[in-house]
């Protein structure tokens, strides 16, 4: 079976069997996608309501038939930071660059929530929507992109109970806070990076589903989650910091709690980690999708 991937140029993206010139059905055929294009903005552009509704779909199916609905987004932070200021905080006591350690664990789990959620759903997203994509044809890279945004409100959510943290403690942001909106693009950018790898994994080997819990525990502790970034010896931070959410964390960490340098190289390290990522993803996902409808 051959998954098609566009139209002719000439032909309406509505286009079915319909009557030619001289009266006759004639059948439009959708031809598969050639060459090594990452990225077709228009086919985007096209679909965009298409993505309105599957953002919309995943969240609804997210909190469908739950007790507790929304809060979900603000329990599960909220009591991993709980549980890192009992064990790494108090106990262990390592340090968090003067800052009180809930306010300094729980504005790094904001955002590596956010990242966890999104990598994990937009990993198995074109399984999960199996149906949809042998039996219709859109941009496939809108369904992990859906995942990716839908995730978005639960970040949303998770960062009121963060103000009131802030709030609290007496922590108050300096002017760093303006640029909050572009860390967190660059955390959804990394989630659906790594999201364009794992869901085209996903579909030809069905294992790698098992695998990304594993490897999101192992991000974790691999990020300056529950202990800050200088704890990491000098002449290792540059690679330390080729972990994108590095990046996002120690971003977030500036533009909120207002006593920190900013964190140029690291920062600077992490973007482009995210960019080299980003395009091999959209590459390696348009290479493979073609075969979707085949194996999904």
């Amino acid at each position: 079976m051959t998954v098609p991937e566009r139209m002719p140029s000439d032909v309406p993206a509505d286009a079915g069997p319909s009557a030619g010139p001289s009266g006759a059905a004639r059948l439009v055929v959708l031809e598969p996608a050639t060459g090594w294009v990452p990225l077709r903005l228009g086919d985007l552009w096209e679909y965009r309501e298409l993505l309105y509704f599957l953002t919309w779909r995943d969240i609804k199916v997210r909190y469908k038939q739950t007790a507790l609905g929304a809060a979900w987004a603000v329990i599960q932070p909220f009591f991993t930071m709980v549980v890192f200021s009992v064990f790494f905080g108090r106990l262990a006591k390592l340090p968090s660059d003067g800052v009180p350690y809930p306010v300094f664990t729980y504005c790094a789990l904001v955002p590596w929530t956010y990242f966890a959620t999104a990598l994990t759903q937009s990993s198995n997203s074109l399984v999960d929507h199996a149906r949809l994509i042998t039996k219709v044809y859109f941009p496939r890279l809108l369904v992990p992109a859906a995942a990716v945004v839908a995730g978005l409100v639960d970040l949303a959510i998770s960062f009121v109970v963060l103000v009131a943290l802030l709030l609290y403690y007496g922590v108050v942001p300096g002017p760093a806070v303006l640029l909050l909106p572009l860390f967190a693009l660059l955390a959804a950018a990394t989630a659906l990076a790594t999201g364009l790898w794992l869901s085209a994994l996903n579909v030809q080997y069905r294992d790698v589903r098992y695998t990304i819990p594993f490897l999101v525990q192992f991000w974790l502790f691999v990020t300056p989650v529950a202990y800050a970034s200088s704890l990491v010896p000098e002449r290792w931070r540059t690679l330390y910091a080729l972990n994108p959410m590095t990046g996002v964390v120690e971003g977030f960490r500036w533009a909120l709690l207002g006593r920190r340098e900013a964190p140029g190289p690291m920062l600077a390290a992490s973007v482009a980690s995210v960019v080299l990522l980003l395009a091999g993803g959209l590459f390696y996902f348009r290479r493979m999708e073609r075969r979707f409808a085949d194996v999904a």
